[in-house]
Protein backbone atom coordinates (compact mmCIF):
# COMPACT_ATOMS: atom_id res chain seq x y z
CA UNK A 1 0.00 0.00 0.00
CA UNK A 2 1.16 3.55 -0.78
CA UNK A 3 0.88 5.42 2.51
CA UNK A 4 1.16 8.77 0.77
CA UNK A 5 -2.43 8.28 -0.42
CA UNK A 6 -3.65 8.25 3.18
CA UNK A 7 -2.63 11.87 3.69
CA UNK A 8 -2.91 13.26 0.17
CA UNK A 9 -6.45 14.56 0.56
CA UNK A 10 -5.50 16.44 3.71
CA UNK A 11 -2.60 18.12 1.93
CA UNK A 12 -4.79 19.20 -0.97
CA UNK A 13 -7.40 20.98 1.15
CA UNK A 14 -7.18 24.73 1.62
CA UNK A 15 -7.56 26.57 4.89
CA UNK A 16 -11.25 27.30 4.31
CA UNK A 17 -12.09 23.61 4.63
CA UNK A 18 -11.18 23.69 8.29
CA UNK A 19 -13.44 26.64 9.08
CA UNK A 20 -16.47 24.36 8.65
CA UNK A 21 -16.27 23.06 12.21
CA UNK A 22 -19.28 24.12 14.24
CA UNK A 23 -19.25 26.55 17.12
CA UNK A 24 -20.63 23.87 19.41
CA UNK A 25 -17.65 21.60 18.70
CA UNK A 26 -15.24 24.38 19.55
CA UNK A 27 -17.11 24.99 22.80
CA UNK A 28 -16.83 21.28 23.56
CA UNK A 29 -13.05 21.47 23.19
CA UNK A 30 -13.01 24.29 25.73
CA UNK A 31 -14.92 22.36 28.38
CA UNK A 32 -13.83 18.74 27.88
CA UNK A 33 -10.53 17.30 29.06
CA UNK A 34 -8.48 15.50 26.44
CA UNK A 35 -6.19 12.76 27.76
CA UNK A 36 -2.87 13.11 26.01
CA UNK A 37 0.47 13.90 27.66
CA UNK A 38 -1.16 16.34 30.06
CA UNK A 39 -3.03 18.26 27.34
CA UNK A 40 -6.45 19.78 28.08
CA UNK A 41 -9.61 20.54 26.18
CA UNK A 42 -8.53 24.17 25.95
CA UNK A 43 -5.37 23.08 24.17
CA UNK A 44 -7.39 20.91 21.80
CA UNK A 45 -9.50 23.96 20.98
CA UNK A 46 -6.33 25.90 20.27
CA UNK A 47 -5.16 23.18 17.92
CA UNK A 48 -8.54 23.16 16.22
CA UNK A 49 -8.25 26.87 15.49
CA UNK A 50 -4.62 26.51 14.43
CA UNK A 51 -5.23 23.97 11.72
CA UNK A 52 -8.36 25.81 10.66
CA UNK A 53 -6.02 28.62 9.70
CA UNK A 54 -3.16 26.47 8.45
CA UNK A 55 -3.63 23.28 6.46
CA UNK A 56 0.01 22.38 7.07
CA UNK A 57 -0.80 21.89 10.75
CA UNK A 58 -3.62 19.49 9.91
CA UNK A 59 -1.29 17.48 7.70
CA UNK A 60 1.26 17.16 10.51
CA UNK A 61 -1.37 16.11 13.04
CA UNK A 62 -2.82 13.48 10.70
CA UNK A 63 0.67 12.17 9.98
CA UNK A 64 1.21 11.86 13.74
CA UNK A 65 -2.19 10.20 14.11
CA UNK A 66 -1.27 7.53 11.56
CA UNK A 67 1.81 6.57 13.60
CA UNK A 68 -0.11 6.65 16.87
CA UNK A 69 -2.79 4.38 15.39
CA UNK A 70 -0.05 1.91 14.46
CA UNK A 71 1.55 1.94 17.90
CA UNK A 72 -1.71 1.77 19.82
CA UNK A 73 -2.92 -1.20 17.76
CA UNK A 74 0.42 -2.98 18.13
CA UNK A 75 0.35 -2.82 21.92
CA UNK A 76 -3.35 -3.65 22.12
CA UNK A 77 -2.77 -6.88 20.19
CA UNK A 78 0.37 -7.70 22.15
CA UNK A 79 -1.31 -7.19 25.51
CA UNK A 80 -4.28 -9.31 24.44
CA UNK A 81 -2.10 -12.20 23.23
CA UNK A 82 -1.90 -14.78 26.05
CA UNK A 83 1.61 -15.72 27.10
CA UNK A 84 3.41 -13.21 24.87
CA UNK A 85 4.56 -10.58 27.37
CA UNK A 86 6.21 -11.87 30.57
CA UNK A 87 4.59 -10.84 33.83
CA UNK A 88 7.63 -8.78 34.84
CA UNK A 89 7.27 -6.55 31.76
CA UNK A 90 3.53 -6.49 31.38
CA UNK A 91 2.98 -3.35 33.47
CA UNK A 92 5.49 -1.46 31.34
CA UNK A 93 3.74 -2.29 28.08
CA UNK A 94 0.32 -1.71 29.60
CA UNK A 95 1.43 1.82 30.45
CA UNK A 96 2.98 2.38 27.03
CA UNK A 97 -0.17 1.10 25.37
CA UNK A 98 -2.27 3.43 27.52
CA UNK A 99 -0.12 6.38 26.47
CA UNK A 100 -0.51 5.52 22.80
CA UNK A 101 -4.29 5.31 23.14
CA UNK A 102 -4.29 8.71 24.81
CA UNK A 103 -2.25 10.14 21.95
CA UNK A 104 -4.76 8.76 19.46
CA UNK A 105 -7.71 10.17 21.41
CA UNK A 106 -6.07 13.57 21.68
CA UNK A 107 -5.18 13.86 18.00
CA UNK A 108 -8.60 12.65 16.89
CA UNK A 109 -10.27 15.17 19.19
CA UNK A 110 -8.09 18.00 17.94
CA UNK A 111 -8.69 17.12 14.28
CA UNK A 112 -12.39 16.44 14.64
CA UNK A 113 -14.03 15.48 11.36
CA UNK A 114 -10.74 15.89 9.50
CA UNK A 115 -9.03 13.03 11.34
CA UNK A 116 -8.01 10.19 9.05
CA UNK A 117 -9.66 6.83 9.81
CA UNK A 118 -7.62 4.05 11.38
CA UNK A 119 -6.18 1.79 8.69
CA UNK A 120 -5.67 -1.95 9.06
CA UNK A 121 -2.19 -3.17 9.90
CA UNK A 122 0.05 -6.10 9.06
CA UNK A 123 2.60 -6.31 11.84
CA UNK A 124 4.42 -9.11 10.05
CA UNK A 125 5.30 -6.54 7.35
CA UNK A 126 4.32 -8.93 4.60
CA UNK A 127 5.96 -11.89 6.30
CA UNK A 128 9.20 -10.23 7.30
CA UNK A 129 8.31 -10.54 11.00
CA UNK A 130 6.09 -13.65 11.07
CA UNK A 131 6.46 -14.10 14.83
CA UNK A 132 5.44 -10.55 15.80
CA UNK A 133 2.92 -11.86 18.33
CA UNK A 134 4.21 -15.35 18.99
CA UNK A 135 7.79 -14.55 19.98
CA UNK A 136 8.54 -11.97 22.67
CA UNK A 137 11.92 -11.16 21.16
CA UNK A 138 10.31 -10.20 17.85
CA UNK A 139 7.68 -8.17 19.67
CA UNK A 140 10.44 -6.23 21.44
CA UNK A 141 12.31 -5.59 18.19
CA UNK A 142 9.18 -4.12 16.60
CA UNK A 143 8.35 -2.11 19.71
CA UNK A 144 11.83 -0.58 19.63
CA UNK A 145 11.53 0.16 15.92
CA UNK A 146 8.11 1.83 16.21
CA UNK A 147 9.10 3.96 19.19
CA UNK A 148 12.40 5.12 17.72
CA UNK A 149 10.69 5.82 14.40
CA UNK A 150 8.05 7.90 16.18
CA UNK A 151 10.69 9.98 17.94
CA UNK A 152 12.42 10.82 14.68
CA UNK A 153 9.11 11.45 12.92
CA UNK A 154 7.95 14.05 15.46
CA UNK A 155 11.34 15.72 15.33
CA UNK A 156 11.19 15.91 11.55
CA UNK A 157 7.82 17.67 11.61
CA UNK A 158 8.71 20.26 14.27
CA UNK A 159 9.90 22.90 11.74
CA UNK A 160 6.49 22.81 10.06
CA UNK A 161 4.88 23.80 13.37
CA UNK A 162 7.24 26.62 14.32
CA UNK A 163 4.65 29.23 13.38
CA UNK A 164 2.25 28.05 16.08
CA UNK A 165 3.66 27.74 19.56
CA UNK A 166 0.67 25.88 21.05
CA UNK A 167 0.65 23.18 18.40
CA UNK A 168 4.42 22.78 18.60
CA UNK A 169 4.21 22.46 22.38
CA UNK A 170 1.56 19.74 22.10
CA UNK A 171 3.70 17.82 19.60
CA UNK A 172 6.79 18.13 21.79
CA UNK A 173 4.86 16.75 24.77
CA UNK A 174 4.07 13.61 22.80
CA UNK A 175 7.59 13.47 21.33
CA UNK A 176 9.22 13.37 24.77
CA UNK A 177 6.92 10.56 25.92
CA UNK A 178 7.74 8.53 22.80
CA UNK A 179 11.43 8.99 23.57
CA UNK A 180 10.91 7.61 27.07
CA UNK A 181 9.06 4.65 25.62
CA UNK A 182 11.98 3.96 23.30
CA UNK A 183 14.47 4.13 26.17
CA UNK A 184 12.37 1.80 28.33
CA UNK A 185 12.11 -0.80 25.58
CA UNK A 186 15.86 -0.63 24.99
CA UNK A 187 16.48 -1.19 28.70
CA UNK A 188 14.24 -4.26 28.65
CA UNK A 189 16.26 -5.58 25.71
CA UNK A 190 19.55 -4.94 27.49
CA UNK A 191 20.62 -2.30 24.97
CA UNK A 192 21.96 1.19 25.51
CA UNK A 193 19.11 3.68 25.64
CA UNK A 194 20.56 5.97 22.98
CA UNK A 195 20.26 5.15 19.30
CA UNK A 196 23.07 4.08 16.99
CA UNK A 197 23.15 3.49 13.27
CA UNK A 198 25.71 0.78 13.93
CA UNK A 199 23.68 -1.05 16.58
CA UNK A 200 20.05 -1.48 15.49
CA UNK A 201 19.29 -4.44 17.73
CA UNK A 202 17.66 -6.25 14.83
CA UNK A 203 15.23 -3.42 14.01
CA UNK A 204 14.94 -2.33 10.37
CA UNK A 205 18.13 -0.48 9.51
CA UNK A 206 16.15 2.31 7.84
CA UNK A 207 14.83 3.37 11.27
CA UNK A 208 18.37 4.49 12.16
CA UNK A 209 19.43 5.72 8.74
CA UNK A 210 21.48 8.92 8.93
CA UNK A 211 21.99 8.82 12.71
CA UNK A 212 25.79 9.05 12.51
CA UNK A 213 26.84 12.62 11.60
CA UNK A 214 29.68 14.13 13.61
CA UNK A 215 28.99 17.61 12.24
CA UNK A 216 26.12 19.38 13.99
CA UNK A 217 25.04 22.69 12.48
CA UNK A 218 28.44 24.28 11.72
CA UNK A 219 30.36 22.66 14.57
CA UNK A 220 32.84 19.82 14.08
CA UNK A 221 32.14 18.02 17.33
CA UNK A 222 34.91 15.43 17.94
CA UNK A 223 37.56 18.07 18.77
CA UNK A 224 35.06 19.91 20.97
CA UNK A 225 34.21 16.83 23.06
CA UNK A 226 37.82 16.12 23.88
CA UNK A 227 39.47 12.76 24.66
CA UNK A 228 39.65 13.04 28.47
CA UNK A 229 36.02 11.92 28.82
CA UNK A 230 36.77 8.49 27.38
CA UNK A 231 40.46 7.81 28.06
CA UNK A 232 39.68 4.73 30.11
CA UNK A 233 38.09 3.02 27.08
CA UNK A 234 41.31 2.59 25.14
CA UNK A 235 41.07 3.83 21.55
CA UNK A 236 40.40 7.46 22.37
CA UNK A 237 39.80 8.88 18.90
CA UNK A 238 37.44 6.14 17.82
CA UNK A 239 35.47 6.27 21.08
CA UNK A 240 35.09 10.05 20.98
CA UNK A 241 33.62 9.83 17.50
CA UNK A 242 31.20 7.12 18.60
CA UNK A 243 30.06 9.21 21.57
CA UNK A 244 29.46 12.21 19.30
CA UNK A 245 27.49 10.15 16.79
CA UNK A 246 25.20 8.87 19.54
CA UNK A 247 24.80 12.23 21.32
CA UNK A 248 22.44 13.68 18.71
CA UNK A 249 19.17 12.22 17.47
CA UNK A 250 18.48 13.10 13.85
CA UNK A 251 15.05 13.80 12.31
CA UNK A 252 13.41 11.85 9.50
CA UNK A 253 11.25 13.39 6.80
CA UNK A 254 7.63 12.37 6.35
CA UNK A 255 8.57 10.59 3.14
CA UNK A 256 11.26 8.57 4.90
CA UNK A 257 8.94 7.63 7.77
CA UNK A 258 6.12 6.55 5.48
CA UNK A 259 8.52 4.43 3.44
CA UNK A 260 9.59 2.60 6.61
CA UNK A 261 6.08 2.23 8.03
CA UNK A 262 4.50 1.25 4.69
CA UNK A 263 5.03 -2.52 4.94
CA UNK A 264 3.12 -2.54 8.25
CA UNK A 265 0.00 -0.87 6.83
CA UNK A 266 -2.41 -3.02 4.85
CA UNK A 267 -5.03 -0.46 3.92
Amino acid sequence: MNLFNILSEIEQRDAEAYEKFTVSRRKLFKTTAVAAAGSTGLLAATLNKAFAADGDVADVLNFALLLEYLEAEFYAIGLNTPGLIPANDRNVFAKIGEHERQHVDFLRSALGGSAIPKPTFDFTAGGRFPTAFSNYGTFLVLSQAFEDLGVRAYKGQAPRLKGNRDVLLAALKIHSVEARHAGEVRLIRGLRVWTSEQETGGAPAAVYMGESPTMQWTVDLPPVVGPKLVQREGNVGQTVERVVREAYDEPLTKEQVLAIAGPFVRG
